[in-house]
């Protein structure tokens, strides 16, 4: 059987009911950045092994974009984010100098 997940009990102060909504507000917006980054980082990775050196020099100014923007509200670590940037950096340099 799988095991249902306890019920969360409503707050009673309006201070706590107010957080509460809040809560899914913020979590909302945090799931849409941290995908939005997963899905920068993706597109460069693949524009990279493709061969695209266009579609790849267009993505990766994108995906620096979104990756500071998503490190500055705290969504990703700052340095996951200069690791990242780092990592695809490297592969879009090695693409460059291949072609």
């Amino acid at each position: 059987m799988a095991s249902a997940k306890p019920k969360k009990k409503n707050p009673r102060l309006a201070s706590g009911r107010k957080r509460a909504r809040q809560d899914v507000k913020l979590n909302a917006a945090n799931t849409s950045l941290r995908s939005k980054y997963r899905t920068a980082v993706k597109n460069v990775e693949k524009a990279v092994a493709s061969g695209d050196k266009v579609k790849a020099t267009d993505l990766f100014a994108k995906m620096q974009a979104v990756v500071d923007t998503v490190a500055d509200k705290g969504i990703f670590h700052k340095n996951k984010a200069a690791r990242d940037k780092s990592r695809l950096s490297v592969k879009f340099k090695a693409l460059a100098t291949a072609a």
